[in-house]
């Protein structure tokens, strides 16, 4: 080993304690700051990015990644680790200081712009701060594209995935086009011939809600003792290492909305929680990307916890944390409930038949804002054109419509893909689990995850950055990433089950 590597190993521990500082900053922002808080903690987010960017364009970063590569062998880890450092740091050379420090300071600006509109409907508010936000993003998809040698939108797009391309998303994408129109009429003929599920009837007090959570994420394996679940406006997981802070929202006549959330960012935190601990501030030792990070909340939220076996135990669970009593809280119906595919409006609450398709929408708009195609104040009309074409309804409000997420004021483009592309993996993961490990169904009927969590632990969680999406997902389950298994996983599911 080159006495460059320790050094670098230093370094980037150093810089991903900045980085977990900055992701609690955003966790409180999004979660418990009073909203006179915005302004100076817009400062502050702004100012710990560009001390984390200079870090990483310090020079002597350089050299001694330089160092590095060109000195002795390094075993498996450490030389995954210096690939993932060199990633990290082409990454941040890409852009200068100033408009690192500029697009932080517009998008706190955008996140509040956003909520406040968000709840008003009104997205004329959000409109100017939008506009900020997608020409910052603008330039830093340039400048990534110019020194990666990509296209602008591939460039922002493998800061999530930095394997599957724009193009490979467009053939997946586009089986899925193909199949799932067809898939999702004959699925409600099928529908249409059962009782229509009952939705219990609230009002659910947050608090009792937030208490049928708790339980739940810690019957999937959640560790109380190193995260927590909090409120926002959108749910998500961030924190830090041993410090996993998962979000929901609450709907006081719908609990399910918000049962699904929590399932989902557990999910996300399982895989944090299981991420390997002796390389937690390394780059090798943190998530592949957004692709695997999804398909992990997926698979727990869409293929356990929605699955006939989980669901038996749970309704007795949904009973007595609500206090529900009649048909509307049995088993069999709660179950048809949470596996009812009706066109909706919202994505986060949308069956997994159409959910693939309000991506795609998202995918196909913030393209064309990258690309210079569409004018921001245009995106509500592409949006309602979209959802007629896509989902088969309007939406009646921004709120329904372009409003509902939070991606867009955040800079996030080039996210929204790996939500199917995880939805995906997610099938391929659940089946290939079922295969090797036979007792996990039997198990989540009697609400112990074990098994399932065992295996993920095993095959993903403590894989870290190792290996690349198409790598990581031969190795668990003999194939690289199609829509094969998330097919049938449709037809079981909804048409032969």
């Amino acid at each position: 080993m080159t006495s460059a590597y320790p050094h670098l190993e230093r370094r980037f521990a150093h810089i991903r304690a900045l980085d977990q500082a900055h992701g609690l900053l955003h966790w409180d922002r999004e979660t418990i700051m009073p909203p006179g808080g915005a302004a100076a903690r817009g400062e502050q987010l702004a100012a710990l990015e560009r001390v984390i960017h200079e870090k990483m364009t310090d020079s002597a970063l350089g050299d001694l990644l330089d160092e590095a590569e060109g000195g002795a062998n390094l075993d498996l880890w450490r030389a995954a680790n210096l690939q993932r450092m060199r990633r990290a740091w082409r990454h941040a050379n890409a852009l200068e200081a100033e408009l690192v420090e500029a697009q932080s300071r517009a998008i706190s600006a955008g996140v509040g712009a956003w909520m406040e509109a968000r709840s008003a409907s009104d997205f004329t508010a959000f409109l100017p701060a939008f506009e900020e936000v997608v020409r910052l993003s603008c330039d830093v998809a340039v400048a990534k594209g110019e020194a990666f040698g990509k296209s602008p939108y591939d460039a922002l797009l493998e800061s999530y995935e930095d394997e599957v391309t724009a193009e490979e998303i467009d053939t997946l994408f586009g089986r899925l086009a193909a199949v799932l129109p067809n898939l999702r009429d004959r699925i409600l003929e099928a529908q249409a011939v059962r009782p229509e599920p009952q939705l219990p009837e609230g009002p659910f007090p947050a608090e009792r809600q937030q208490a049928l959570g708790e339980r739940l994420m810690t019957l999937a394996g959640f560790d109380t003792t190193c995260g927590r679940l909090d409120v926002s406006a959108h749910p998500f997981t961030g924190g830090a290492t041993g410090d996993v802070r998962i979000t929901t929202r609450f709907d006081e006549y719908d609990f399910t909305s918000s049962v699904m959330a929590v399932m989902h960012e557990t999910g996300h935190a399982l895989y944090e929680q299981g991420l390997p601990a002796d390389w937690a501030f390394q780059p090798v030792g943190q998530a592949v990307n957004m692709t695997v990070h999804e398909s992990q909340s997926l698979l727990i939220e869409m293929q356990a916890s929605r699955s006939p076996e989980f669901h038996g135990h749970a309704a007795a669970i949904m009973r007595e944390e609500l206090g529900g009593s009649g048909d509307a809280w049995d088993a069999e119906n709660l179950y048809r409930l949470a596996i009812r595919v009706a066109p909706g409006y919202i994505r986060v609450d949308a069956d997994e038949v159409h959910y693939p398709l309000h991506i795609m929408l998202r995918t196909r708009l913030e393209r064309a804002l990258i690309a210079g195609d569409l004018a921001c104040a245009d995106v509500p009309g592409a949006w309602n054109d979209g959802m007629a074409e896509l989902v088969g309804i309007v939406p009646e409000n921004d709120a329904q419509g372009c409003l509902q997420d939070i991606h867009w004021s955040a800079g996030l483009f080039g996210y929204f893909p790996t939500y199917s592309l995880g939805a995906l993996a997610a099938a391929q993961l659940f089946r290939a689990a079922n295969e090797q490990v036979p007792g996990i169904r039997p198990s989540l009927a009697r609400g112990d995850f074990t098994p399932l969590l065992g295996w993920l632990r095993e095959k993903i969680h403590s894989q870290g950055s190792l290996m690349s999406t198409h790598a990581l997902l031969r190795e668990a389950t003999g194939e690289g990433l199609s829509t094969a298994a998330f097919e049938a996983h449709l037809q079981q599911r909804y048409l032969e089950a």
